[in-house]
């Protein structure tokens, strides 16, 4: 689907869709209660995107203080942001999502299903990945047809911090761990 076919599935049909259902519910349940739940699930939302975004900033904090690469409270930030403003959107479809990227369980299926279609269209080609001109993630074929050798390049050509681990998916290195706050308390001055 084009570019231009997405933007109008995004702002022309999920909206009119919602409208309707919307309208249903209202002829189905009353008016009042409609509106009601309308409001329950943008309060309900707002209060779970909060605590949610709290527990990842806090995944995302300690994953960084211990030198690891906070991929996973990266990919919740992300998610909790998309489902907290989809639960501002009045509409049943969009608080069924916003809702499900909230929940820890349902936001890992969904998470799953997001990277296994990226991970195919890159392997496929559609999608590739460059940094300062070098595309980072490519084609297998793409890697493998590479004119360049370990020969070709020499100690002088790289810095110690580059040297990356043989495994394409590893994070490459990482700084040691924060000095502890303890540590940190006991160099203050007793006047702070």
């Amino acid at each position: 689907m084009s570019i231009l076919g997405r933007l109008a599935l995004l702002f022309v049909v999920v909206p009119l869709l919602e409208l309707a259902l919307l309208i249903l519910m209202g002829q189905w349940v009353g008016t009042w209660p409609t509106i009601s739940l309308v409001v329950f699930t943008g309060v309900t939302g707002a209060w779970l995107a909060r605590t949610q975004g709290l527990r990842t900033m806090w995944r995302l904090r300690h994953d960084l203080a211990k030198g690891r690469v906070p991929g996973q409270a990266i990919m919740d930030g992300m998610a909790v942001l998309a489902g907290g403003a989809l639960l501002l959107t009045p509409g049943i479809l969009t608080d069924l999502i916003g809702f499900s990227l909230l929940v820890p369980r349902t936001r890992r299926v969904i998470q799953k299903r997001i990277m296994a279609g990226l991970e195919r269209r890159i392997q496929e080609g559609a999608v590739q990945v460059k940094v300062a001109g070098g595309a980072i993630w490519a084609r297998p074929s793409d890697v493998m047809s590479s004119n360049v050798t370990s020969s070709d390049v020499t100690s002088s050509d790289v810095m110690p911090s580059e040297v990356m681990s043989s495994d394409p998916m590893s994070p490459g290195p990482m700084s040691p761990d924060p000095v502890s706050r303890d540590s940190m308390s006991s160099s203050r001055s007793p006047g702070e």
